[in-house]
């Protein structure tokens, strides 16, 4: 019987990791780490061949709750971006913002230099100007098909694995969000099955990548993350505003404005709660806590 209900809270840790990594500014690996399922995974990623059979067996019923819950927050995600999609990609923006003080404080664990603040500057300016001025244009008319979805799921597999970073934020700024959304809700396999080869193929590859930029430059490496993100935010938000296609978005002036501003404090609470969740986790399940209490 223990082993059954084992099994069924997997199951239902992994639905809400799979809903999370849906919702854009939410690290799904944020909620890994909170279930006491990151170092595990990660472990399993870079050393896949030790205990193969063991760990497969582990991850089936988080794997399986993952898809469900993509599934399940696939479809009134659909309906929101459809028929409310100004105040939605507020909450995106909320969402990516509510994570900035988690990555902030996780960039400078090992200190801070001016060549890190220069490095943090430099990547949100760079980063801005091409995501609105080329790649607002260029990333917003991709479409998804079997080369495109793998390509997708091949980044996605980059920082997947990275707590605090929403790996969703990517398909927004590629624009794909809303078309993933809709593969999700229709299962359309010819998307679906190159994507999820995508980060199959490529998420251990990464995954040893970013263990090395962790090890050699984590303080230049994470801040580089937190303009990424910062540029992001930027981008999501000069979309919700209207950037280049102003057709069919709220007018500012009107009551549309205060469901948008409610809809961003929303997320960015939402997001920060999930952090801050993690990081409380993360702290009384560390080796150091544990030799505290034994003490």
């Amino acid at each position: 019987m223990g082993k059954i209900i084992d099994w069924f809270l997997r199951f239902l840790k992994g639905a809400a990791i799979g809903m999370d990594f849906v919702l854009p500014g939410v690290s799904g690996a944020a909620l890994a780490v909170v279930f006491g399922l990151y170092e595990r995974i990660v472990e399993f990623v870079a050393n896949i061949t030790k205990n193969f059979i063991k760990n497969i067996l582990f991850f089936l019923p988080v794997g399986l709750g993952g898809l469900l819950g993509i599934y399940i927050i696939s479809h009134p995600m659909s309906f929101l971006l459809k028929n409310y999609q100004t105040p939605v990609l507020w909450f995106f923006v909320g969402a990516i913002l509510g994570t900035m003080p988690e990555l902030w404080q996780r960039s400078g664990e090992k200190g801070r230099k001016p060549l890190h603040i220069g490095v943090l500057i430099a990547t949100f300016i760079l980063g801005t100007l091409f995501l609105l001025f080329s790649g607002s244009w260029v990333l917003g008319h991709i479409q998804l098909n079997p080369v495109t979805a793998f390509c997708t799921g091949a980044l996605v597999a980059l920082v997947i694995l990275i707590p605090g970073f929403s790996s969703s934020n990517f398909l927004v700024l590629f624009g794909l969000y809303e078309q993933m959304i809709n593969s999700f809700k229709s299962l359309n396999i010819s998307v679906l099955i190159p994507f999820a080869l995508g980060i199959l193929i490529f998420v251990l590859p990464f995954s040893k990548g970013i263990e090395f930029l962790i090890k050699k430059v984590f303080t230049g490496f994470f801040h580089f993350i937190v303009g990424i993100v910062l540029a992001s935010a930027v981008l999501v938000a000069a979309i919700a505003s209207g950037w280049q296609n102003p057709d069919g978005y709220y007018n500012y002036l009107q009551i549309g404005s205060l469901a948008c501003v409610i809809t961003t404090i929303a997320g960015a609470l939402f997001a920060y709660w999930i952090c801050k969740a993690s990081k409380k986790y993360e702290k009384e399940n560390s080796p150091e806590s544990e030799i505290s209490e034994q003490s």
